[in-house]
C-alpha cells in the first residue's frame, strides 16, 4: 500500500466560547495522519481525546479550525460521494418508517441508478451481511446487531471508496461484535475500500487493522502509529492468541494508560 488516499494535514479544531469568559475548547491540535488505499486504519486514544471530532472532520461533517483533510489530494470542504458514514447510534441512522430494502435504497436513489439496479444492489448487500430475506422488514423488528448489518450493508450498497466508522459496534454484545468485526473483514476483501474505524476497544483495534494510530489527550495530536504485523487472515481464536497479538495490545494499552496517567518508569511493554 503506497497509495495515499486520505491525508490529515495540520489539522486544528477549537469549538467557540459558550460565554464571554470562555476562550472555546480546542479539541485538535496539529493532527497530522494519512491513510493509504485500501488500508484498515484504526483510531484509539484517551476518553474525551476527540476521536469523533476527527472523524466528522475527516469525512466532511465538520470544518476544521484550520488545516485541511485530502481524498485522493482534493481538498474536502463538505461529505464528499466517495465516503460512506456508519455511526454508532444505529437507531438512529436508520428510518423506522422505512423497511430495510428503502432504508439501504434510499442513498441509491439519490445517486440516479434505475429500480433494477437499486434491487440487485440491495438484495446483494443484505446477502453479504447474512440478511437475505429481510427487506421488507422494518428496523424495529431487527435486533440491535441485525440492525447494525442494514446500516453496514446500505454503506456498502453505495460502494464506497472509503469507509468511515465511528464505535459502530459500541451497543451490541459481545458475540453480535466479534461477527461484525469478521464482517467488516469480509467486506474490506470483497470490496477493496479503506476504512477508518475509531474505537475505544484496543483487542478490535487490533484485530482488524494494518496501523493504529493513538491520540494523545485533548488538545490531541497524533501521539504514536503503530504497524499491526498480524497475518493478513484472521481468526476471532486464532489471531487473538498469538502472542504478537497479546504484545500488540499491550503495548498500545500501556501508550494509552501512560496519556492518562503519565508513569515515571519506561512502558513495561514495547514492539
Amino acid at each position: 500500500m503506497t497509495d495515499v488516499r486520505l491525508k490529515v494535514e495540520g489539522l486544528h479544531k477549537t469549538y467557540p466560547a459558550r460565554g464571554r469568559t470562555d476562550s472555546g475548547t480546542e479539541v485538535l491540535r496539529d493532527v497530522n495522519l494519512e491513510v493509504h488505499d485500501g488500508e484498515f486504519l484504526s483510531i484509539v486514544g484517551p476518553s474525551g481525546a476527540g476521536k469523533t471530532t476527527l472523524l466528522r472532520c475527516i469525512s466532511g461533517l465538520l470544518a476544521p479550525t484550520s488545516g485541511q483533510v485530502l481524498l485522493d489530494d482534493q481538498e474536502i470542504t463538505g461529505p464528499p460521494r466517495q465516503i460512506a458514514l456508519v455511526f454508532q447510534d444505529y437507531s438512529r441512522s436508520l428510518y423506522p418508517w422505512m423497511n430495510v430494502g428503502k432504508n439501504i435504497a434510499l442513498p441509491l436513489r439519490a445517486q440516479g441508478l434505475d429500480k433494477e439496479e437499486i434491487s440487485g444492489r440491495v438484495n446483494s448487500c443484505l446477502a453479504s451481511v447474512g440478511l437475505e430475506g429481510a427487506s421488507g422488514r422494518y428496523p424495529w423488528q431487527l435486533s440491535g446487531g441485525m440492525q447494525q448489518r442494514v446500516a453496514i450493508a446500505r454503506a456498502i450498497a453505495y460502494r464506497p471508496e472509503v469507509m468511515v466508522l465511528d464505535e459502530p459496534f459500541a451497543s451490541v454484545d459481545a458475540q453480535t461484535r466479534n461477527d461484525l468485526e469478521d464482517l467488516l473483514l469480509q467486506v474490506r476483501k470483497e470490496t477493496g475500500s479503506t476504512f477508518v474505524f475509531v474505537t475505544h476497544d484496543v483487542d478490535e483495534a487490533v484485530y482488524l487493522s494494518d496501523r493504529v494510530a493513538v491520540l494523545s489527550k485533548t488538545p490531541s495530536h497524533i501521539e504514536e502509529i503503530v504497524p499491526i504485523g498480524l497475518p493478513d487472515q484472521r481468526s476471532q481464536l486464532v489471531t487473538r492468541a498469538l502472542p504478537e497479538f497479546s504484545e500488540l495490545r499491550a503495548h498500545i494499552f500501556g501508550t494509552i494508560r501512560n496519556l492518562v496517567v503519565p508513569s515515571k518508569t519506561p512502558p513495561e511493554y514495547s514492539i
